[in-house]
């Protein structure tokens, strides 16, 4: 995508030894790079807004719309097409989403048992944004901007138990409250405070075994009561009666690295079991796909079905009860099934790149079951290789001249058309 920007093939050689693999807040980067190598007709490569200019991917402000734009949401799931391939492949497109739809509501971003003692902390990423969310000795949950206020390094990595953050670039230090402890060496420094040079807050949240965060409104440490009705709006009672809560106990996390934009793994996800008989044939031995439903609320779908025999919790088959598919928009997925919630995580990387981090979760009657614990994982994590395999296809053929919208199966997919319609009112507004 980004060679064919260039009229110039030495231009490209100098330009693409900035970053040969982007991650998404690194594309603008790229623009300042080839400003600065361009300096003499940039007028041929970059709009005026900064954005490279392409003929085929929409790149640019104009462009950029008409992209948006060529999905109409307001007709029917039987008239639709799906959004076009460029929603997909563009790397301008991926940072507009992050602008629109991840910097708005709340997100999950990890699960309350990481922070059960004070201390207690873990990082993440999303899109530019690096966060830190950790408890404290009166146990409030805070979350702030991974970013060190003298210089910009992080101040934690990973996940652990700490007393205080220290960056390890000049050893500025902070407190589990984020405020500025200790700064050395300032002597002669003039118009400091070190009440104002403090971590910049996140306002986060609980709900059930879920950590949320939100990048926008009142930038305090915030556990709300009413997180639940603005996450989940009125699914959140549908949820909560399906046994999505914290008695489960965590016994697993995996994560994956696919090759595939962050929405083809959720359209993948909606498709209301279309795949199933045709790409996970021991799944599908299991469930009544006859009794597949799917119920759309404001940013929540839910799928349904049944299991071919019905059993009970206790039951050493994985899929045992009904099982319940929640999609919570934009990127996370609740599976409730008999004694089990798994959950998938699906974070942007890049345009073609994304990372999905899997959570299981098991009724605490089965927990010393280790044998149990095993078999069903393996299963679990059978059933995500194949959509991995069927992700990354996609992916390579949305690239195809022979591809660029498609259609929807009106009976079964009313999810993703959710989906994208949820999407293109973020995008477009």
């Amino acid at each position: 995508m980004w060679r064919q920007a260039f009229k110039n093939e030495a231009l490209w050689k100098r330009v693409s030894c900035y970053a040969p693999r982007f991650e998404l807040a690194d594309c603008r980067s790229l623009h300042v790079a080839v400003r600065r190598e361009h300096s003499g007709s940039q007028s041929d490569l970059v709009s005026s807004s900064g954005h490279l200019t392409t003929d085929d991917d929409g790149v640019g402000d104009r462009p950029l719309r008409a992209t948006v734009m060529a999905f109409q949401s307001s007709k029917p799931i039987e008239e639709a097409v799906t959004p076009p391939s460029a929603w997909y492949t563009s790397c301008d497109f991926a940072q507009l989403e992050m602008e629109r739809v991840f910097a708005r509501g709340w997100q999950a971003v990890g699960r309350v048992n990481q922070l059960e003692k004070p201390g207690d902390y873990f990082t993440g990423r999303l899109g530019n944004v690096r966060y830190l969310v950790c408890k404290d000795e009166q146990e409030q949950i805070h979350a702030f901007h991974n970013v060190c206020r003298h210089h910009a390094a992080a101040v934690a990595s990973g996940s652990g138990c700490a007393h205080s953050f220290v960056c390890p670039y000049h050893g500025w230090t902070y407190g589990m409250d984020g405020k500025l402890q200790k700064a050395t060496r300032l002597a002669g420094i003039r118009n400091f405070s070190a009440r104002e040079n403090g971590l910049v807050p996140i306002r986060t949240a609980t709900w059930g075994p879920f950590v949320l965060i939100t990048l926008e409104g009142n930038k305090t440490a915030h556990v709300s009561t009413t997180v639940g009705e603005e996450w989940l709006g009125s699914a959140v009672s549908v949820l909560s009666t399906a046994g999505v809560d914290t008695s489960l106990h965590h016994v697993a996390t995996r994560e994956y690295l696919i090759n595939c934009n962050w929405k083809v793994y959720c359209d993948n996800y909606l498709d209301g079991g279309y795949h199933v008989p045709h790409a996970h044939s021991a799944l599908a031995s299991s469930l009544d796909l006859s009794s597949y439903s799917t119920t759309v609320f404001e940013k929540v779908s839910i799928q349904s079905c049944h299991p071919v025999r019905a059993t009970g919790a206790d039951s050493d088959t994985r899929v045992a009860g009904p099982a319940t598919y929640a999609f919570v928009y934009p990127n996370f997925m609740i599976n409730r099934y008999g004694s089990w919630m798994d959950t998938n995580l699906v974070l942007p990387i890049t345009e073609s790149q994304c990372r999905v981090i899997f959570d299981w979760f098991l009724d605490p009657s089965r927990v010393d079951d280790k044998e149990f614990i095993e078999t069903s994982i393996e299963d679990s994590e059978r059933v995500q290789i194949e959509d991995i395999t069927l992700c990354e296809d996609v992916q390579d053929g949305l690239k195809s001249p022979a591809y660029d919208v498609g259609r929807y199966a009106p009976r079964v997919e009313h999810a993703m058309h959710h989906f994208h319609s949820l999407l293109h009112n973020d995008l477009s507004s």
